[in-house]
């Protein structure tokens, strides 16, 4: 395994260790009033995915959209229980939160910065001077722009589905008042189950997007895939 396919592989284990695992048992297994009590319960489990979110934040050195709005939804979820808001407002946030990425990624299309270049076309992984290049050359750069246009068309619906999940799975497991144990074991189970019922789906939707882009570069460009792909 090569180094960087050993830190994509550590990365996303660190994220599911921080954004759903440690959040999820102590949500589930820490909450009765004889240990840390539903409300600091709460506040101890949204601290991992809150720090790590902030963290990734400092280190990419930059300000990235999509961080920032993993941060604020820790930070809205938070928030709605420990004021013990109707348990419907986290359904709304759920499902606001990739319904908002969708329609940031339409929007960015008439921008000079497309989302979806940025989620699809990565310059570590494939060499975009040389993808320009070729595409200038065979005077195929509108038809490759009308290509992108139906990969965000894609990655759209992909955060559209995640969406209606999000508040679906919502409003089916939150039904106990914030504040109290149940709830806490209630949004343990929600945060446990977005992974298998919200990310694979959503997942295997932008690898759909990502192999007609792949397929379509070939098609335009004349050339393999592989020639792109940086060593």
């Amino acid at each position: 395994m090569s180094q960087t396919e050993k830190k994509k592989s550590s990365g996303f284990l660190v994220n599911l260790l921080f954004n759903i695992v440690i959040p999820t048992l102590i949500l589930s297994k820490l909450s009765e009033e004889h240990q840390l009590g539903p409300v600091w319960a709460l506040v101890v489990a949204l601290a991992f995915p809150l720090g790590f979110g902030l963290w990734e934040l400092q280190q990419s050195k930059k300000v990235n959209f999509l961080s920032v709005l993993g941060v604020v939804s820790v930070l809205l979820t938070g928030g709605i229980s420990l004021l013990q808001l109707d348990p419907a407002y986290i359904a709304i946030k759920e499902a606001a939160v990739p319904g908002l990425i969708a329609l940031a990624v339409l929007i960015s299309q008439r921008s000079k910065y497309p989302l979806v270049q940025k989620i699809l076309l990565n310059d570590e992984l494939m060499d975009l001077t040389k993808l320009e290049a070729s595409l200038k050359a065979n005077n195929a750069e509108q038809l490759f722009a009308a290509k992108l246009q139906n990969c965000a068309y894609l990655v759209a619906s992909s955060f559209v589905v995640s969406s209606i999940l999000n508040y679906g799975l919502a409003k089916y497991l939150l039904v106990s008042a914030p504040g109290t144990a149940a709830f806490n074991e209630e949004l343990a189970k929600m945060t446990a189950l977005s992974f298998p019922v919200i990310a694979l789906p959503c997942t295997i939707m932008l690898m759909i997007a990502i192999w007609y882009l792949f397929s379509q570069i070939g098609k335009v460009t004349g050339e393999s895939i592989e020639s792109f792909l940086r060593q």
